[in-house]
């Protein structure tokens, strides 16, 4: 009885301490009444479970206590009240946020799971691109190889076609030479048939009439 009295002026303190606005718990004993004035009788309002939250208003020292639940308000001993959800609406609320916890943690799990699958298709497209980097940078340089090489030989076609330019004027003028040699050639016999057809008629006038002279 004592420890009664103890904890009914303890909460008649704390009622004290706390705002017309401050909620209070109906505890986990048993279902209780809300009446319509402070005091046992045919005055219930209402029956409320345990755990119920309601609005306290005020607390008075004979240990009653006026609280409002939706639009009753009405009368109930304090040392029913709790400043603290039972342990049953804990649990309750426990149990749902657990349950809440359970699903995120499955939705997440599934989030990460495709996540996973993402990232390995990522890095898979990753590889094919370095793969194709590589092949592309091999090509580059093949392409970049033969185009020295084009130029190159295209340095080595003109450098031919310059060749071929003097080796062509080179032979003209070899030919020119030669048919400069040709006709100074034939000239030369020309005038050498001449002189020698000149030497023959002279020899023919004079040597009969040097013989003529000897037989006189």
């Amino acid at each position: 009885m004592n420890k009664i009295k103890i904890l009914t002026i303890a909460l008649i303190i704390l009622a004290f301490k706390v705002s017309a606005e401050s909620y209070v718990y109906i505890t986990d004993q048993l279902d209780l009444p809300i009446r319509s004035d402070k005091e046992f009788g045919n005055n219930i309002i209402r029956l409320l479970p345990s755990g119920t939250e309601l609005s306290l208003l005020q607390s008075t020292e004979d240990g009653w206590a006026q609280v409002q639940f939706d639009d009753t308000i009405g009368w109930i001993k304090s040392f029913y009240l709790s400043p603290d959800p039972s342990a049953r609406e804990k649990l309750k609320k426990l149990t749902r946020s657990n349950n809440a916890n359970k699903l995120l943690i499955t939705k997440l799990n599934t989030e990460k799971e495709d996540l996973e699958k993402q990232l390995s298709s990522l890095k898979q497209e990753n590889t094919n691109l370095v793969v194709q980097s590589s092949k592309s940078q091999a090509e580059k340089e093949h392409i970049e190889q033969i185009y020295q090489d084009a130029l190159k030989l295209e340095h080595e076609n003109e450098k031919l076609i310059q060749e071929k330019l003097q080796l062509k004027a080179e032979l003209q003028l070899a030919e020119n030479n030669t048919q400069i040699q040709k006709d100074t050639s034939s000239r030369n016999w020309f005038i050498v048939g001449a002189i020698v057809l000149f030497f023959g008629m002279m020899i023919g006038f004079i040597v009969p009439g040097l013989l003529n002279r000897k037989r006189f």
